[in-house]
């Protein structure tokens, strides 16, 4: 009788511990998503449509802040999805380490989207952790329709980012801080022996259901109808 107990009371505590896991990811896709949708909504405040069509990747890291001082004060997680083509491919996750900026924002929450403009960036990100403004080159992005309003400094930036804090979108330079990719959550959704690297790369895996949302978001589909936040 008492091994009974233990074997429910340990089942119990793995299945909470999945559906906890569980519903850690799907809030951080959903929260990517919707970071997606709103700055599509205004195109005037959006990134130029150009940039998105040369982009390699896109990054997307939602509640920095909240999410970094949960995990104790170092790494905000969000999504990463790069081309395949013309078409987006799997999402993958990835982890952000902050550098001194992410204290001089002022705000109570950050969300950062990430523009990776070509392949070489693409393939540092995958490889290992990337200190931004040393081993990639990085530059705050232009916002607004045309792309050709942003520098020389601008357009030949591996990664173009931009953040979101208190209703204002605009590019932010987040050298010093440091991306790289997160396997532990990638496996998560993917299954044993998957990684950010595999996935991307490879171009063959399929898309987990909780994803879908995020590819609907990042392929602008439903704007019109989501509304704006």
């Amino acid at each position: 009788m008492k091994k009974l107990i233990s074997a429910v009371a340990a089942s119990a505590l793995v299945l909470g511990t999945v559906a906890f896991a569980a519903s850690k990811h799907l809030d951080r896709i959903n929260d990517a998503a919707q970071v997606l949708r709103d700055i599509h909504a205004a195109p005037d405040k959006d990134i130029p449509q150009e940039l998105w069509e040369h982009a390699a990747c896109a990054i997307v890291i939602p509640d920095l802040k909240k999410a970094a001082f949960i995990v104790g004060g170092e790494y905000g997680k969000g999504l990463m999805s790069c081309r395949r083509g013309s078409a987006w491919g799997a999402p993958v996750f990835m982890e952000l380490e902050k550098g001194s900026w992410g204290l001089q924002i002022g705000a109570q929450e950050i969300d950062l989207v990430l523009l990776v403009m070509n392949r070489k960036g693409m393939e540092k990100l995958l490889n290992n952790k990337v200190k931004l403004g040393v081993e990639a080159s990085v530059a705050a992005g232009p916002v607004g329709r045309d792309a050709r309003a942003g520098t020389d400094l601008q357009m030949k930036a591996e990664i173009l980012s931009y953040s979101r804090a208190q209703g204002l979108f605009a590019g932010i330079d987040i050298s010093g801080g440091a991306l790289k990719p997160d396997v532990s959550d990638t496996e998560d959704l993917y299954g044993s022996g998957a990684t950010p690297k595999s996935i991307v790369m490879n171009g063959n895996a399929k898309i987990p259901a909780d994803l879908r949302v995020f590819m609907s978001a990042l392929n602008r589909e439903a704007v019109a109808t989501s509304g704006k936040k």
